[in-house]
């Protein structure tokens, strides 16, 4: 199996703080920059499990890369260079304390709400007879808090806005721009046959303006379709094939594992991580188009110091 990278604790120059996030590791830089490592950790339930896999951390940093790219004329971003395949160097900004859901698609949570009777998901109110799955009548956003400890929870805009926790004005701006992004993201995923079905954005204040941070269209963070078959299967009412980690979650669960407490992860052999790291290769060939190309993981700690500092001398 590839070596993996599961945990960093490097000392740049400038560096200010370090923290350790369930995916990502997160340098501050003089109060003006994030060094953010894309680890090999992977997590499923809130649990970071005990394995890491095998160029996951290159395969998600690379996707984001390229949305951001492809993006920019949209709204700007907090990239400013990809030292490595696994670290993207950003500006650092104030974080807006949502995370604005786009969905095209009833599934997932908002599907289980409606299922359950809910008829108005976070503000949005969603006709009668929709069926799993089905393709919505235009894309609705479905807010989020970033809350600091435990679950994120689902707020309204007229909530957002009442409690002050987003300015109206920067609010409207971020609506706008949620809705021109997951138009772009459906647009690409449509040329690669896939479906973007929904996805998740967070933005920040960077001298006084909105900017685009954090990851972007990434299987961790988006949820797609295969456009083949879409229908057929939708008619049926059969699940749909899914690009994302969710093939993951199902494995835990088939093997007893949701996080609850008293639960014990399922043994994750050398075969069973490189699956995953072959599926997320194919994760990345699909949604970005292009062959992956693995980088040298012969001693990734060198690999990534070297290539940052060589960076942080430029800015």
């Amino acid at each position: 199996m590839a070596a993996t990278l599961t945990t960093t604790d490097f000392k740049f120059n400038g560096q200010e703080s370090l923290y350790h996030g369930k995916v990502r590791d997160v340098y501050d830089i003089d109060g003006k920059y994030l060094v953010m490592v894309a680890t090999d950790r992977i997590s499923a339930f809130d649990v970071i499990l005990p394995k890491g896999i095998p160029y996951k951390g290159q395969v998600l940093n690379q996707i984001a890369a390229y949305f951001l790219d492809a993006t920019k004329d949209i709204v700007p971003n907090w990239k400013v260079a990809v030292p490595d395949p696994m670290v993207t160097v950003g500006v650092k900004c104030q974080p807006l304390k949502i995370e604005m859901i786009v969905r095209g698609y009833l599934a997932g949570s908002a599907w289980r709400e409606y299922k359950a009777g809910a008829r108005s998901i976070c503000g949005v109110t969603l006709p009668e007879g929709l069926r799993e799955n089905q393709k919505l009548p235009s894309p609705i956003l479905t807010p989020t808090t970033k809350a600091d400890e435990g679950h994120d929870e689902n707020i309204s805009r007229e909530e957002i806005i009442s409690r002050g926790i987003v300015a109206e004005d920067i609010y409207s701006q971020v609506e706008k721009y949620a809705l021109a992004l997951f138009a772009r993201g459906s647009e690409m995923a449509a040329k690669r046959g896939l479906i973007l079905v929904d996805t998740k954005y967070e933005f920040g204040i960077h001298d006084g303006k909105v900017i685009l941070i954090d990851e972007i269209h990434t299987p961790d963070s988006s949820r797609y379709f295969y456009a083949e078959g879409y229908e057929e299967r939708f008619a049926k009412g059969e699940e749909q094939r899914q690009l994302s980690k969710e093939f993951v979650r199902q494995w835990l669960i088939a093997n007893g594992f949701m996080g609850k407490p008293g639960q014990k992860v399922p043994e994750m052999t050398p075969q069973y991580c490189d699956e995953v790291s072959k599926r997320y290769i194919e994760l990345y060939e699909h949604i970005v188009g292009e062959k992956f190309i693995p980088a040298d993981e012969s001693d990734l700690d060198r690999r990534i110091y070297d290539n940052v500092a060589a960076c942080l001398t430029t800015l």
